[in-house]
C-alpha cells in the first residue's frame, strides 16, 4: 500500500487511459486547510459501483506545490507525500513516505499514530485520499483585551519593573504536521475543512501565549517601544511556548508575527522616564551640568526680581550656603583619578584630600 512515482514521460493517451481512477486536488485557497481528495474514473478501472471510498490497485495520484497528500483506510493514515508529482497506488509495496519540505519528523509521527491495516489482501471497507494546505496561512489579526505584564530591564540604568503593555498585529502559522492536524483535529471529514472551524479557539490561545512569550524576549533587555524590532525573536518565542497545544498536539507552528506601536498607560510610560533621568545624575558630569543649568535658570530669574536683582542674589547665596550642591565641585571630581591605584571617586562632594581606597594624597 504505497507510492511509486510516475514516469514523468509517460505515453499512451490521457490519464484515464493510464491509470484506472486518478485522483487530484486543485489550488487550495488561503481559508481552506484540508480537503478531500477528487476522483476521475478511468475506462480501466474496477470500482465501477461509484464508491468513492475505495482505491483500486494501480490508480494514479497527483501532489501539486504548497501541498501534502496522506491515504487514509479505515481511519488509519497509511502513506503520506510531500513532494510535487504524479504517483502511481501499489498495494504491493510499502508505505512510501515521500516527506518532501516538511522533513524527517514527519517519519516519526507516522510510526507513531499511522498504522497499516490489511483485511486478507482486500483494500478494506474505507479507503481515502486527503490533501493538506501546507502554504503559509496569512492575515490572522490579533488584539490584547486586556494589558498583559511586560517586565523592562535596563541593567545600564538598574532598572527593573513590571508594565502593562497593549499590542495588536498579524500572525501567520501553517500545517507542520499534518498526520496530527488529520489525528488530532480534522478527522475523517467528508468535504473540506476550513480556518473558520479553529480560528477564533488558535486566537485565543495565541493572546495567552503573548505574555510568557514577552518574558523571554524581556530577558534580551528589550524595552517595550523596541518590541515591534524583534518579531523573529517573538515567532520563536510563541512557538516554544505553544510547542504542546499547537506542535506535538495540532501539528501547527507559527511562521511569522507583525506587531503594530506598543502602548503602555500614562502612568507606566512616565515612571520608566523617572526612572532614566534619575540615572542620568549618577554620572557627576551630567549631575553638574544639570545643576549649572538650574544654576543659571536661576541668575536669569534672580536678574528680573521685582525686588532688585541684589535680593535675588542674596536668596541664591543662602541656598548654597544651606547645602546646595556646588556644580564646580562635581565636575572637578569627575575627573579626579588617583595616581598611585587608578581609583576615581564618583558623586564626591567638594575636593577630597585623600584616596578613599589606599589613603594616598591626590
Amino acid at each position: 500500500m504505497g507510492l511509486i512515482k510516475a514516469a514523468l514521460g509517460a505515453t499512451g493517451g490521457t490519464l484515464a487511459d493510464q491509470w484506472k481512477e486518478f485522483f487530484y486536488c486543485e489550488s487550495l485557497p488561503k481559508e481552506v486547510m484540508m480537503v478531500k481528495g477528487e476522483k476521475v474514473v478511468g475506462k480501466r478501472s474496477s470500482n465501477k459501483k461509484g464508491n468513492d471510498n475505495i482505491i483500486s490497485n494501480g490508480s494514479g495520484i497527483a501532489v501539486a506545490d504548497g501541498q501534502c497528500m496522506i491515504i487514509v483506510e479505515q481511519g488509519k493514515v497509511i502513506d503520506i507525500c510531500a513532494e510535487p508529482g504524479e504517483y502511481t497506488y501499489d498495494m504491493a509495496s510499502e508505505p512510501s513516505i515521500f516527506t518532501g519540505h516538511l522533513g524527517e519528523s514527519i517519519k516519526n509521527t507516522f510510526k507513531t499514530i499511522g498504522k497499516r491495516f490489511t483485511y486478507g489482501g482486500d483494500t478494506g471497507r474505507d479507503q481515502r485520499v486527503y490533501y493538506f494546505n501546507t502554504k503559509e496561512l496569512i492575515d490572522n489579526k490579533f488584539g490584547t483585551p486586556n494589558p498583559i505584564p511586560f517586565r523592562v530591564v535596563d541593567q545600564n540604568i538598574g532598572l527593573d519593573i513590571d508594565v502593562s503593555v497593549r499590542c495588536s498585529g498579524v500572525y501567520s502559522y501553517k500545517i507542520s504536521d499534518p498526520i496530527l492536524f488529520y489525528t488530532n483535529v480534522a478527522g475523517n471529514i467528508s468535504n473540506r475543512y476550513t480556518r473558520d472551524e479553529i480560528d477564533s479557539q488558535l486566537k485565543a490561545e495565541f493572546i495567552s501565549a503573548l505574555q510568557p512569550a514577552f518574558a523571554e524576549i524581556s530577558k534580551l533587555g528589550v524595552r517595550p517601544s523596541a518590541l515591534p524590532g524583534y518579531a523573529q525573536e517573538l515567532s520563536e518565542a510563541m512557538n516554544l511556548v505553544l510547542s504542546n497545544k499547537w506542535g506535538k498536539t495540532r501539528g501547527l507552528k507559527v511562521v511569522s508575527i507583525g506587531l503594530n506601536s506598543i502602548t503602555l498607560p500614562q502612568e507606566d510610560a512616565e515612571l520608566i522616564k523617572q526612572a532614566q533621568r534619575t540615572a542620568i545624575m549618577r554620572d557627576p558630569r551630567m549631575a553638574a551640568a544639570t545643576i549649572a543649568d538650574a544654576q543659571s535658570d536661576a541668575m536669569k530669574a534672580a536678574a528680573r526680581n521685582e525686588a532688585g536683582a541684589l535680593t535675588g542674589f542674596m536668596g541664591i547665596g543662602m541656598a548654597q550656603q544651606a547645602g546646595g550642591i556646588n556644580a564646580q565641585n562635581l565636575f572637578t571630581a569627575s575627573s579626579l583619578k588617583c595616581a598611585n591605584c587608578g581609583y576615581e571617586p564618583k558623586g564626591v562632594n567638594g575636593l577630597p584630600k585623600f584616596c578613599s581606597e589606599c589613603g594616598k594624597p591626590f
